[in-house]
């Protein structure tokens, strides 16, 4: 089971900053070959979703209040260690994601860039494809957007 934290940008220590970055740089840059400035100025403005086993973060997102990222409140950077990814590390972190935002920013309403080959993963949490696919940094994507059911 994966040790959830929520943190801002503040109450983030050095060490967690420097796993984050380490995450990140692994998967998105080294692992799936992209060139992109990961580091944009929006980590301080983001609320951190940390996925720690035996103290170590193996699981991340971040997500922002409406009219941060997107008009709706948003979620990115959705990464799982590559040697944890067998554990369904991925759904708990999207979970407790979505969570935090609803609790926090009183949404269900929620945005994200999806790669496309992850679309599957995304739909699982109620996600939905919106508009056509485009290009980020190289890589296929596809906006997705989660909203409220209604009864």
């Amino acid at each position: 089971m994966l040790q959830i934290e929520t943190k801002t940008f503040e109450e983030l220590t050095t060490i967690e900053l420097y796993e984050i970055l380490q995450l990140r740089s692994e998967v998105f840059v080294v692992e799936q070959d992209c060139i992109y400035q990961d580091i944009d100025g929006k980590d301080e403005k983001a609320l951190h979703i940390l996925g720690k086993k035996e103290g170590k973060i193996v699981a991340y997102t971040r997500c922002f209040a409406p009219n941060i990222y997107f008009e709706e409140a948003a979620i990115g950077r959705v990464v799982v260690k590559e040697t944890q990814r067998k554990f369904g590390y991925g759904h708990e972190i999207l979970k407790a994601s979505v969570d935090e935002i609803e609790q926090r920013y009183k949404t269900s309403t929620i945005k994200l860039s999806a790669q496309q080959y992850l679309t599957h993963f995304y739909e699982a949490h109620d996600f939905k494809q919106i508009g056509e696919g485009y290009l980020e940094d190289g890589i296929p994507h596809i906006a997705m957007l989660r909203k409220p059911v209604v009864n």
